[in-house]
């Protein structure tokens, strides 16, 4: 065979040999599963193992040995999980993005949408070649997370984790909603209400905030939670709910910002004066928050603060060789603007 034979025998050979991608699709996985499994590292089950082993045994596939030592420089990213409805997501990103900077990283995002779920949003990020993720308010159970944390660093943001197994910085939310609740009462008011997040961690600390803080003030048989989730929709709705007895409250507590402003776009529509009728007051201080025709009070969880945690997380994992895993908990501020004020008729 001469040289210029075996050159052109060697391209096609090269053309037509399998990818990784190649092995994914065959499976029915994606190609970061494809490479746990080749390299033998925890998380695929033993079931998905076997698919995918199988696969590249009718394939053909042999690893790429170049690939494989390019894979294994740093890329020096941080994958970061977010939702795209969220204002307070957006803020988050922007403090993260600085804190990374000054360590010599950047960021890949990856977003949660109507039709594009967590998970599905995670395995982009793994996908990228990320060394590391930072998932704000992440939904999925503890135990998804810290077999995630066992591939690569995992910082969750925004929720306690009731396991060992990942690293979490978050806002003492139960102590944010009452101050809300401390500063309405200490305006006068007794008939609060609280506006619910739904069924995740988060909005089940913040309710639990409420509550407790509702009978730590011997106000217990005021508490009043209406059903509701992290959108604009649910305060609306909360705010029919609410104002269709005939006993309404003098204040309201929302999960977060977004349905604080479905809330006061509601009252408004209805002629409900904020706050000489009724007192509302948000969760997040997102950017929504803090505009002019809004002024909502709120409370801030320093967003800042916790990404720059979040990401000296990642640092002294990666850079630092830490091993053990911590909790961060950040003290959370209110933030007084103009939705708030006694109540009507002083109580």
């Amino acid at each position: 065979m001469s040289r210029e034979e075996a050159v052109v025998l060697g391209a096609e050979e090269s053309a037509r040999r399998p990818r990784l991608a190649d092995v994914a699709a065959e499976a029915g996985v994606s190609p970061a599963t494809v490479s746990l499994v080749l390299r033998g590292a925890p998380g695929p089950s033993s079931a998905t193992r076997e698919r995918v082993l199988d696969a590249a045994g009718r394939l053909g596939y042999r690893p790429d040995r170049a690939a494989s030592l390019l894979a294994r420089r740093r890329s020096r990213l941080i994958g970061v999980l977010m939702d795209v409805r969220s204002t307070f997501h957006a803020q988050l990103v922007e403090d993260v993005h600085e804190a990374a900077e000054e360590y010599g990283y950047d960021l890949v995002l990856s977003t949660v949408t109507r039709s594009r779920d967590e998970g599905r949003a995670v395995e982009t990020l793994l996908d990228s070649r990320c060394e590391a993720l930072v998932l704000l308010g992440p939904e999925a159970p503890a135990s998804r997370l810290s077999a995630l944390d066992r591939q690569l660093p995992v910082v969750a943001v925004g929720r306690p984790v009731p396991s060992a197994g990942v690293d979490v910085v978050r806002v003492a939310d139960d102590e944010g909603v009452a101050q809300a609740v401390d500063h309405l009462i200490d305006l006068g008011h007794c008939r609060i209400a609280h506006v619910d997040g739904g069924p995740g961690v988060i909005a089940a600390g913040r309710r639990r905030g409420y509550q407790r803080a509702m009978r730590r003030h011997r106000l217990g048989r005021q508490v009043q939670v209406v059903e509701g989730d992290s959108g604009e929709a649910s305060g609306a709705r909360a705010a029919r709910t609410l104002f269709a007895s005939d006993a309404p409250p003098t204040a309201v507590v929302t999960y977060n910002d977004a349905s604080a402003v479905g809330l006061l776009d509601a009252l408004l529509r209805s002629g409900v004066d904020v706050p000489g009728r009724v007192s509302v007051v948000g969760y997040d201080d997102s950017p929504l928050s803090r505009l002019a025709h809004v002024d909502l009070t709120t409370v801030s969880q320093e967003s800042r603060q916790l990404m720059r945690h979040a990401v000296a997380a990642v640092v002294e994992r990666l850079d630092g060789g830490r091993t053990e895993h911590r909790e961060v908990v950040v003290r959370p501020r209110l933030v007084v603007r103009g939705t708030t004020g006694p109540p009507p008729g002083g109580g």
